[in-house]
């Protein structure tokens, strides 16, 4: 008897034992056994436009193998998302600085001594900070002092000073990006709810700006719009009404990130972001630590390798050196998505399926290009999405970044090389 049928079945037994026909505690034995027998229905997507090929109904039937599978698997399949152009468009934690600059709500650090913010600045850039800004003042005067705006923009935004001179050095490619957690840092002396706060109005004023707005910081025209994906967020919620447990985890800081995951429906105790230290409830400028690496070394954020070993320690338990490494398919996420090369190893832990959304980025695509074992998913960007690369990504070459910051060829798991692959999903 198929589902509609046997409903059916369960309803008409019902409605006899209601007119004394059929005795009820038969009707409801009945109606009982055939509700327990019938799966609920699982949940698929609703927007169907912006996906490509039949990424939509892989994806759904992912989630139909999870949902049909619930009662009996004892725990919640986890499906992790990157945050930053994966969920929404543009990026959050640029939005968040921006603000902080035309606000006037970076301060100072102490003494004037700009290394104090991360210990992978450049003694040239601690140097250019400190002679663009001035000291002695609670917080810096960035909405008219375009000097000072500059400087912070430049060794954000490029890594470099305006004179271009690098701005960091000494750090892990692998597990670090100094400029994503300079960020992090520069919120220093701000309590986590301050810091919320400052996020929250960066994001009433770029969700209100038109598409493709600018700003004006310093002296400088920067993007001044982000947008939710509604494919994201549908996607999301699916997930969620299919038994997932969804994470983000993002490379911006944590309370930037606790605000804006709100919109997609994911709590704050479900996204990871870049976590500095506090004193005495304030945000310091060091970090706190995952897998090896201990609080204020400020060596690992949520960055490629550095992704994994803050999901492995935070989703699903793995404490100490272990949450570096890859563990086993049971304590994997199913589902990943991301969009960058800061995203690879956390996409490819994932067992189920990896969904890329192409931003022309060398080792994320020429991995998901290669598609070894038949799980990777390319997507166009859902908004202003990239045009088609004219060149082969350099997989046999230099699609690979070492720790040192050395480029190399993307190496599939026995070691052998990627051959170059072509972009074909724009």
């Amino acid at each position: 008897m198929n589902d509609k049928l046997r409903g059916s079945a369960a309803a008409a037994a019902l409605a006899l034992a209601a007119t004394g026909l059929l005795p009820a505690t038969n009707a409801q034995a009945n109606a009982r056994a055939n509700a327990e027998a019938r799966p609920a229905a699982c949940p698929t997507l609703k927007v169907s436009e912006g996906w490509y090929g039949d990424n939509k109904a892989r994806i759904d039937a992912l989630i139909a193998d999870h949902c049909e599978d619930r009662d009996r698997r004892g725990k919640k399949p986890v499906a992790v998302f990157d945050w930053d152009n994966t969920v929404i468009k543009n990026d959050v934690g640029d939005a968040t600085f921006y603000w902080l600059l035309r606000n006037d709500r970076i301060r100072p650090p102490k003494h004037g001594d700009w290394s104090t913010t991360s210990r992978h600045l450049t003694p040239e850039a601690a140097t250019a900070l400190g002679q663009a800004c001035p000291t002695g003042v609670r917080t810096l005067p960035t909405a008219t002092d375009t000097d000072c705006a500059d400087e912070l923009l430049s060794v954000y935004g490029s890594g470099a000073t305006t004179g271009g001179k690098t701005a960091f050095a000494g750090y892990d490619h692998r597990r670090m990006e100094p400029q994503y957690a300079w960020l992090a840092q520069l919120l220093h002396g701000w309590t986590t709810r301050q810091a919320a706060s400052f996020a929250a109005a960066a994001r009433a004023e770029n969700l209100a700006a038109p598409q493709g707005a600018t700003q004006q910081v310093g002296t400088a025209r920067v993007t001044g719009w982000v947008r939710y994906y509604d494919q994201q967020r549908d996607l999301i919620r699916t997930l969620q009404a299919g038994g997932f447990d969804v994470w983000i985890v993002s490379a911006s800081p944590e309370p930037v990130v606790d605000v804006w995951a709100k919109g997609v429906g994911i709590d704050p105790s479900h996204a990871l972001g870049i976590r500095n230290t506090t004193d005495r409830g304030r945000l310091t400028s060091h970090l706190k630590g995952c897998g090896g690496v201990r609080d204020g070394e400020d060596a690992m954020i949520t960055y490629i390798d550095g992704k994994r070993c803050w999901i492995n320690q935070e989703i699903f338990g793995v404490r100490g050196p272990a949450a570096e490494r890859v563990q086993p398919a049971a304590r994997r996420q199913v589902f990943a998505a991301g969009d960058s090369d800061t995203d690879i190893s956390f996409l490819r832990d994932a067992t189920g399926l990896r969904l890329v959304l192409n931003r022309n980025k060398n080792e994320l695509m020429c991995r998901a290009y290669e598609n070894g074992d038949g799980r990777w998913l390319v997507n166009p960007m859902f908004i202003e999405p990239k045009k088609r690369k004219t060149s082969a990504y350099p997989c046999s070459t230099t699609g690979w970044t070492a720790s040192d910051g050395t480029a190399g060829p993307v190496r599939r798991t026995d070691g052998s090389i990627v051959p170059d692959q072509a972009d074909t999903v724009f």
